[in-house]
């Protein structure tokens, strides 16, 4: 049977239409390999310079070190509900025996400050929402010698009272390695002034 030329024009177009429409798919599939490719080089990359970058910095700031153990129960709030009912607070202990300058003591209370905040997020965050809400009350107090405040971080330990000891990294000012300030809580008041009343103010 004859074709005629309207047929011909017809299926001529289709046959067109179909091999665009295919060379148009196999286009799109070929760049988002390459697009996917790209970007997993450059997810790869950015987590590599990350990496290093992480491992610059490290050797930049100065350590926290504390005695609480790693474990399950670091993870369990055992703040009692009484003692979320009194005042929350962060308590600094500086040690003045180093002669550090207020600049510089101010810079590892910070230091102490944000290591505290980081692990109460996680051993205490009852405690840390209270905190937060009321203004994220600090008090810096002082104290002389290495030793005062390694008992204090052993009294907070046995209260379970989150606390944070900052060992100096020793660039500027004062010997590495020593400790500077001991950061506590966020806790009850209560719990805090036990350990730290008698202490003056910075």
């Amino acid at each position: 049977m004859a074709l005629s030329s309207e047929s011909i024009k017809l299926a001529t177009a289709g046959f067109i239409g179909f091999v665009t429409g295919a060379a148009i798919f196999a286009l799109r599939r070929s760049s988002s390999k390459k697009t996917r490719r790209s970007l997993r080089r450059s997810t790869t990359s950015s987590s590599n310079n990350e990496q290093k970058i992480t491992q610059a910095d490290t050797s930049e700031y100065e350590t926290e070190t504390d005695s609480e153990s790693e474990s399950e129960d670091d993870n369990v709030d055992n703040t009692s509900f009484a003692e979320l009912l009194t005042e929350q607070k962060m308590i600094l202990v500086v040690r003045t025996d180093l002669g550090m300058t207020k600049g510089k003591a101010a810079a590892q209370c910070c230091h102490a400050a944000l290591g505290c905040y980081k692990r109460a997020s996680k051993r205490a965050p009852n405690s840390v929402r209270i905190w937060e809400r009321f203004g994220q009350p600090k008090i810096t107090v002082q104290t002389k010698g290495e030793d005062s405040l390694l008992l204090l971080q052993a009294q907070a330990e046995s209260v379970g009272i989150t606390h944070c000891l900052i060992h100096d990294a020793g660039r500027t000012q004062i010997a590495a390695g020593s400790a500077t300030v001991l950061g506590l809580g966020p806790a009850s008041k209560n719990k805090l002034d036990m350990i730290t009343g008698d202490l003056k103010l910075y």
